[in-house]
């Protein structure tokens, strides 16, 4: 019997949706070469992560293994798959392949952190396959929200994988590789160990719709409005801001893009050969000689996103363009889970201007990119894998994966982030569990979930600050009154005094009569004066302030 296994270790993405990374591991137990797929960020709300820029996995486990590690393998260009790779290169230091139009995404980000782009590598779809240590892998073409999205052929000597990335069953994606059923039978013709496969939508019932579908409500949608006309989608949707576009041009419009990322994407798509007839577009400055009637905006920010084009419209003027009473204004995209406030708040600022809103509340004007449950289905039944192992999504997503794949006799497991599998048998079992956690991007520095910065912004968020200071003569005496500063909180409390008087006297009062063992203690009177704030403030306004404790002493 062959003492070692092939291993499967998400440590983002399984059990939510966003961050993903996924390890695929083979050799003795605690000596396996490792290949990372994926590396991606999730999206901050001001709730539970205020001020953090990015969020994306703690790669502890890995970066203590990275002399192990072989590659990273991109499935596609969404930020929730690309967008920490350059984040995290420093200290993993290892090719990175991708297929052209996720190479050049992952290049320009590359280049923004001070890495060699060249670290990069370029792929050609399937049959094309790479070799990384114990693995052979290879790119199949899937269709999905984003050009040259990929599925891996992962071959090892215990086996071959085959991981989904995010992708859905569309004959006609407008843009991009439309799905070949012929080609993920022959691929699977072999034999297939596992399935890792997307969750995200298992719990919708019907078949999953066509891009192609979403262009003809669209032009007729363009083609009777009498205003200006904005529409925002994600900007990666490369086939909707082109059908977006061309239903502004046949209307007789002229098109312009606003928003950074929107630009960035449809420069990368022309670049890699994805786009070759996008219609003609202006800048922001040409369209302001242009007759509102005329124009048509595509813009970022359909996710309620504070600083993007939509938002900013929305709060008045983005790049010298305003929106008027009027105006139609069109989400072509589906709200994600959790970013509900942000999109209504929006929404609302433009009714307030008289803007006609359209969202996709009717299914007019979006279809997902992610495969439907009956889409699953055939899919488990092409590849036919022995075991199925659900990824990309929330914990009951993955769990209805796993009952579906059940039901047709095939092993699956719920495997969350840390949860490490040994594939080498005949059915998934857990070998291990690993601590896993977030990495936030706060402003240019990375810090830990744990390591307690956000946990006190959001404590100061909720109840205030107070800084008290203390300064003490030769004798440990107290030299004056302490004197309080406070934020965050109100200027008077339940005895209508002023609340920073009745604080500075509550702490000159615990001053005077305090002991000297105490007052020569510096942690045990910060601690008695912190102490002492919060219970005043608590007094006088119901709640505990943070409190930071400055005692100076004169020698």
């Amino acid at each position: 019997m062959s003492n070692e296994r092939l291993i499967y270790l998400p440590l983002g993405g399984a059990g939510e949706i966003g961050m993903n990374a996924y390890v695929y591991g083979y050799g003795a137990p605690g000596k396996e070469r490792l290949i990372l797929v994926d590396l991606g960020v999730a999206f901050p709300d001001m709730d539970t992560t205020p001020g953090v820029d990015l969020i994306f996995a703690d790669l502890t486990w890995l970066k203590e293994r990275a002399d192990r590690l072989e590659a990273i393998f991109v499935t596609h260009a969404h930020e929730d798959h690309v967008g920490a790779v350059s984040l995290n290169y420093a200290s993993l230091n290892v090719p990175v392949y991708a297929r052209a139009f996720t190479a050049n995404i992952a290049r320009r980000k590359m280049e923004e952190r001070g890495h060699p782009p060249e670290a990069v590598r370029t792929v050609s779809a399937w049959p094309e396959q790479i070799e990384a240590g114990p693995f052979t892998v290879g790119f199949l073409p899937v269709s999905h929200s984003v050009p040259e999205s990929a599925g891996l052929v992962i071959d090892t000597p215990a086996g071959r994988i085959v991981h989904s990335g995010d992708f859905k069953l569309d004959a006609e994606p407008v843009v991009g590789e439309a799905f070949d059923p012929d080609l993920w039978a022959e691929v699977a013709k072999s034999g297939v160990k596992a399935l890792v496969c997307d969750s995200t939508n298992v719990f919708s019932s019907h078949p999953g719709r066509s891009e192609s579908e979403v262009g003809p409500e669209i032009t007729k949608l363009v083609a009777g409005a009498s205003g200006m006309v904005v529409a925002t989608t994600f900007a990666s949707n490369v086939a909707r801001v082109k059908t977006l576009a061309e239903a502004g041009a046949r209307a007789g419009r002229s098109v312009v893009l606003l928003g950074r990322a929107m630009r960035r994407m449809i420069e990368a798509a022309i670049e890699t050969g994805v786009l070759s007839d996008f219609p003609k577009v202006i800048s922001p400055e040409e369209a302001q000689d242009v007759p509102r009637g005329n124009l048509m905006l595509i813009v970022t920010g359909s996710q309620g996103e504070r600083r993007a084009a939509s938002a900013q419209l929305a709060r008045g003027k983005y790049r010298g363009l305003s929106l008027a009473e009027g105006d139609l204004f069109l989400f072509s995209s589906k709200t994600i889970p959790g970013n509900e406030k942000g999109v209504i708040r929006i929404m609302n600022q433009l009714s307030e201007m008289g803007v006609d809103v359209v969202d996709d509340s009717s299914g007019l004007y979006h279809v997902s990119g992610h495969a439907n449950r009956p889409d699953l289905e055939r899919v488990h039944q092409i590849v036919d894998p022995q075991m199925v192992i659900p990824m990309h999504g929330e914990h009951r997503h993955l769990r209805e994966h796993a009952k579906l794949a059940e039901a047709a006799g095939r092993p699956g497991i719920v495997a969350v982030n840390g949860m490490m599998l040994d594939l080498s048998g005949n059915a998934p079992k857990v070998a291990d569990y690993i601590e896993t956690g977030r990495t936030y991007l706060d402003g240019s520095v990375q810090i830990g979930a744990l390591d307690g910065v956000v946990r006190d912004r959001i404590r100061m968020a909720l109840n205030g600050h107070v800084t008290v200071t203390a300064i003490l003569d030769e004798q440990d005496e107290p030299l004056g009154e302490p004197w309080c500063d406070t934020k965050g909180l109100p200027e008077t409390g339940n005895s209508r005094a002023a609340l920073i008087e009745v604080l500075e006297e509550d702490l000159n009062q615990f001053l005077m009569r305090a002991d000297k063992k105490t007052l020569r203690d510096d942690d045990k009177l910060e601690e008695a004066l912190r102490r002492i704030t919060r219970q005043s403030a608590l007094n006088e306004i119901g709640r505990k302030p943070e409190v930071t404790v400055v005692v100076s002493r004169m020698r």
